[in-house]
């Protein structure tokens, strides 16, 4: 009764806080089950844990611990919704490359992430340093955030923007040819 009781109580929870993860930790391995509840998640962040563990075949308790644990691991960082940007109101969406100055990752990332409408940011190598993905409004939103909040921060040296004529998200069924 009480392991149906925490399995109903999961339903209710869009999503419980996850623990700290320690840096330099190993990550468990998945098996699986993990990989297939990870797969069930990211197409649909809303399914329930009982569809869940109908759906890899393990009771409603267990998917509820699995999932409990691979949050609390970090594999799950949060639950979602997959956003039509356009429709959203954003229709200008660009890449944007950075070359930025040495060791300024840290403090150039939090000034990227306090950027309206900026979505993804990755530390990458290559002729450029950073990649920020960004959704404005319009082409004049997007050309005031690169040259006036982007090129203001002393540590970027130059930028390269990209824009987006088209994008698709990718189901999580189509990223993973062995299945």
């Amino acid at each position: 009764m009480a392991d149906e009781q925490m399995a109903e109580d999961w339903d209710r929870v869009v999503a419980p806080a996850p623990a700290p993860v320690i840096p330099g930790a190993p990550a468990r391995p998945l098996d699986a089950i993990d990989r297939d509840i990870l797969r069930i998640l990211q197409t649909d962040g809303r399914a329930s844990v009982r569809s869940v563990a109908e759906r890899v075949h393990v009771s409603r308790a267990n998917a509820y611990a699995r999932i409990n644990r691979l949050i609390d691991d970090g594999v799950i960082r949060g639950f979602s919704a997959r956003v039509n940007h356009e429709r959203a109101g954003h229709g200008a969406s660009a890449y944007i490359t950075l070359k930025i100055v040495q060791n300024s990752w840290r403090t150039v990332r939090e000034q990227l992430q306090a950027l309206p409408g900026a979505a993804h940011i990755a530390l990458v190598s290559g002729d450029f340093d950073v990649l920020l993905l960004v959704h404005t409004p319009d082409n004049r939103t997007l050309r005031e955030l690169v040259l006036t909040k982007l090129q203001s921060i002393p540590e970027v040296l130059s930028t390269r923007t990209l824009l987006v004529f088209e994008e698709t998200d990718l189901d999580p069924d189509h990223r993973d040819p062995g299945r």
